[in-house]
């Protein structure tokens, strides 16, 4: 139980400057921020994991492997906080927008889906139809994804990011596009499962749950749930994952001096520029920033661990 509340205390973050606010608007001050800047892994540590139980021992271990290679940016701790890091890592490095968002008009990549959304809940007032304002949530995903990847420097993605992640209403709109995605992608792997084709492997453990036996049970014990009481999965990361056409990388610190220290979502689908993440817990995850080696280097101390199991 004591470490249970240790890592509790740790996980809902607020720079010093935050308004303490679940899902802080617009109307909330300019100097808010859901990401912080970069910081010093081992540092971290050693200022967050003081004591010598086995968990902060085995948890410092872990951070200790890592840290020669990345930095640390700590990522506002609601349940929102997987979505977050994802899509913070997203905007910060991907090169194209994924299939899902090729289509020119977001109301017909809507429409087919109405049903399902009539359930949807959004953590602030909407002035339009949920559908209406889902479409709206799309179509800023799109062109803030397109914005990133038309970006001409890394200073220049950065600044973009500083913009979007501050704890605004256009935030917490493109963490529920985020979510769209993954059931519009959740429904198609369900359809192609009752029709007998090849799916991934995360599919079976997707609706083996008797919680999410179809994709409305899904969005209706599961989805609709994320950045309220609860957030994502380990099986629903690997959704996540497919439906954005990235491959998740996240170092588990619990699991130091295990197989599972490093874990890709899905984990059949490892591509050469996987976004970057870190959990002490499956819970709450932050963001690693590679410390600038040559390119060669970049995944030196995780290639190790995964030859070492």
């Amino acid at each position: 139980e004591e470490i249970q509340k240790e890592l509790q205390d740790k996980h809902f973050f607020f720079l010093p400057e935050l308004e303490v606010s679940l899902f802080p608007s617009a109307a909330v001050g300019e100097t808010q921020s859901s990401v912080s800047a970069a910081e010093d892994l081992q540092t971290y540590s050693e200022r967050e994991w003081k004591g010598n139980t086995t968990k902060s021992l085995l948890i410092r271990k872990g951070y200790e492997a890592i840290a020669s290679e990345f930095n640390l940016r700590r990522v506002r701790g609601d349940n929102y906080c997987a979505l977050r890091a994802t899509l913070f890592q997203v905007l910060s490095q991907s090169k194209q927008l994924p299939a899902l968002l090729h289509d020119s008009e977001m109301s017909k990549v809507i429409e087919p889906y109405c049903d399902f959304i009539r359930e949807w809940q959004f953590p602030f007032e909407i002035s339009k139809s949920k559908v209406q304002h889902l479409e709206q949530c799309l179509e800023l995903l799109k062109n803030k994804w397109q914005e990133a990847v038309q970006c001409k420097s890394l200073e220049e993605r950065e600044c973009m990011c500083q913009q979007v992640f501050r704890g605004h209403d256009e935030e917490y709109e493109l963490l529920e596009a985020l979510k769209f995605l993954m059931l519009r992608t959740a429904i198609q792997l369900h359809s192609d499962m009752e029709k007998g084709s090849d799916v991934p492997e995360f599919c079976w453990l997707l609706f083996a749950r008797d919680s999410s036996k179809c994709p409305k049970t899904f969005l209706t014990n599961h989805l609709r749930h994320v950045g309220f009481s609860g957030g994502l999965e380990q099986v629903e990361m690997c959704l996540l994952g497919y439906c954005l056409q990235e491959t998740i990388r996240v170092v588990r610190l619990y699991k130091c001096d295990t197989e599972e220290f490093i874990t890709y979502y899905p984990n059949n689908h490892k591509n050469a520029s996987p976004l970057c993440l870190l959990t002490e817990d499956d819970r709450h995850y932050n963001v690693l920033v590679p410390k600038n080696p040559p390119p060669s280097q970049i995944n030196c101390s995780l290639k190790l661990y995964n030859e070492m199991f």
